[in-house]
């Protein structure tokens, strides 16, 4: 088993920045020359027939962008619009070019056939079609004539400009520094900051791990009309990945546990449970969107049983990228949380007013 505490991936990149900061600038080139082709129609922009809003954000992953989707698809299902969600479907396995998910209820999905996070949301949003495909246009037209929706989510789309948008948002976790320096492959950010002239909104997320202020004043800097919202993650509960037990947030408060994840920023989920009252016994990161093997899992379990944790936690993304164990004699958990937009009725009628104008130019 091969796992990275946070210390050795920090140590990792800064060897990694040093040895390649000089590539950045060809990187940031290559950025320029790809939106000029859009720009001049060198590449075409296709437009759906309704409106698109895509979340996404400047750097690979970590910012809590896939709750954020489950967000916005139950905040636009109360509101009366039927949604789609159009997603790559990162680290799946290749195979048909296009799957589309229907709605059904108990809805699962092979997290290797369609990928990690689409499965995940395949399960939390039963009733909202997703269609898994790298051309999101293609997606998007089947989602249209298939499912008859009259909105459609991007996930991870503000570097996609080949499928036209009405609302882009972009999530900053402020836990996470931002600097043009650390453009790929130097560093982990996908877009120089001036990008961020493109937002209609900007969220700022993991507010309660720290100060939002200086990261809005930069965003307010480059973008001054740009609509800015603060976000947290909130404990929802526990549930048993073998048995489906449902535990509330509060149960294994003060209680030793052993927890492992596989996402953009294990940091911020280990400082999550601290913050919710839970203690550590150990804390094993793994590279994003992790497949786990049973050599992996049954290691992690038997180090729990012997170092006196109560429990093993992981997060919900986590979960579907392995197959449950035999049930042991501690619990092993998935953490489901979900983000908590401080301003949310404000929000809600931000998106909803810029959708409701797009739709009427489609």
């Amino acid at each position: 088993m091969r796992e990275f505490t946070r210390a050795q991936e920090d140590e990792e990149r800064t060897t990694v920045n040093r040895f390649l900061t000089p590539l950045a600038a060809g990187f940031k080139l290559g950025l320029a020359i790809r939106r000029a082709a859009y720009r001049h129609g060198w590449f075409k922009t296709h437009r759906l027939n309704r409106p698109v809003v895509s979340v996404g954000n400047l750097t690979t992953g970590g910012t809590g962008k896939t709750p954020l989707v489950r967000y916005i698809a139950e905040l636009l299902l109360k509101r009366g619009w039927k949604p789609s969600i159009l997603t790559r479907g990162y680290g799946r396995r290749r195979g048909p070019h296009l799957i589309l998910l229907e709605p059904a209820t108990a809805r699962t999905a092979d997290p290797r056939e369609v990928g990690d996070e689409p499965a995940l949301l395949a399960r939390a949003l039963p009733e909202v079609p997703i269609v898994v495909c790298a051309d999101r246009f293609c997606a998007g037209c089947v989602a249209e004539i298939r499912c008859n929706v009259a909105v459609h989510i991007l996930d991870d789309g503000f570097q996609h400009w080949a499928l036209a948008r009405d609302v882009d948002i972009v999530l900053l976790d402020v836990t996470q520094e931002l600097s043009d320096q650390a453009l790929l492959p130097a560093g982990r950010q996908r877009e120089p900051l001036s990008a961020l002239g493109r937002a209609h909104i900007v969220v700022l997320t993991r507010t309660e791990l720290g100060d939002p202020q200086p990261l809005e004043s930069r965003v307010r800097q480059v973008n001054p009309k740009a609509a800015i919202f603060h976000a947290s993650t909130k404990l929802s509960e526990f549930v048993d990945i073998n048995n489906g037990r449902v535990y509330p947030p509060t149960a294994f408060q003060a209680e030793p546990m052993h927890a492992f994840c596989g996402i953009g920023n294990p940091k911020a989920f280990f400082t999550d449970l601290r913050k919710w009252g839970i203690g550590l016994t150990a804390e094993d990161s793994f590279r994003d969107h992790h497949v786990y093997g049973g050599d992996e899992i049954g290691p992690i379990i038997t180090r729990a049983e012997a170092s006196g944790a109560k429990a093993i936690v992981t997060t919900d993304k986590d979960a579907v990228n392995f197959t449950p164990m035999k049930r042991g004699p501690i619990p092993f958990l998935a953490c489901i949380v979900k983000i908590e937009i401080h301003e949310a009725h404000e929000f809600e009628n931000t998106l909803v007013s810029r959708l409701e104008g797009a739709e009427g130019k489609n």
